[in-house]
């Protein structure tokens, strides 16, 4: 018997609302404590819960799960680029890992899927946003080809905070 965990990537589903609002509550307690203020940071991931997350997927804007061993431990949300600021065609939303899976290689083939998924429905230029002081997502973005682009000012729970542009393709 093999030990080895099977590992997909596949379209978010009703059920996997709870996972996604798990997911969502680790990434971003260990990407954004210390960038976004304390209560700021908490109100935005008490808003993501279950619900919410069952109302996201039937929105209609596309989000992918990376599943193994039976759990979802990540997600990209993507679709057509929201603003013209990219350049872009296609966007990636969000692209979250529950911490523990980060830096295993899960994040770069979710990645991938999504960009291969805009290219067949025509998005080959493709665009992301992450804050300016999210190193560790600039550096996953740089790693994966992603060229800076441009930079604007984003409220997040009325703070203000710079975001970069990365542009594939």
């Amino acid at each position: 018997m093999s030990t080895r965990s099977t590992t997909s990537i596949r379209r978010a589903r009703d059920a996997d609302a709870p996972a996604l609002s798990g997911v969502f509550d680790a990434a971003w307690r260990e990407a954004y404590r210390g960038v976004i203020p304390g209560v700021a940071l908490e109100r935005l991931i008490t808003q993501r819960h279950a619900r919410w997350w069952r109302g996201a997927l039937r929105r209609g804007r596309p989000i992918a799960v990376v599943e193994t061993a039976g759990a979802v431990v990540g997600y990209a949300a993507y679709g057509r680029a929201r603003s013209n600021l990219l350049k872009a065609d296609g966007e990636v939303d969000e692209l979250y890992l529950i911490p523990e899976y980060q830096g295993l290689g899960f994040g770069r083939r979710l990645f991938r899927a999504v960009r291969n998924d805009l290219a067949d429905h025509g998005l080959t230029r493709v665009g992301v946003w992450t804050l300016e002081d999210n190193a560790r997502a600039a550096g996953f973005y740089e790693s994966l080809g992603g060229l800076a682009g441009p930079r604007t000012l984003d409220r997040i729970a009325g703070v203000p905070l710079t975001k970069i542009g990365y542009r594939f393709g």
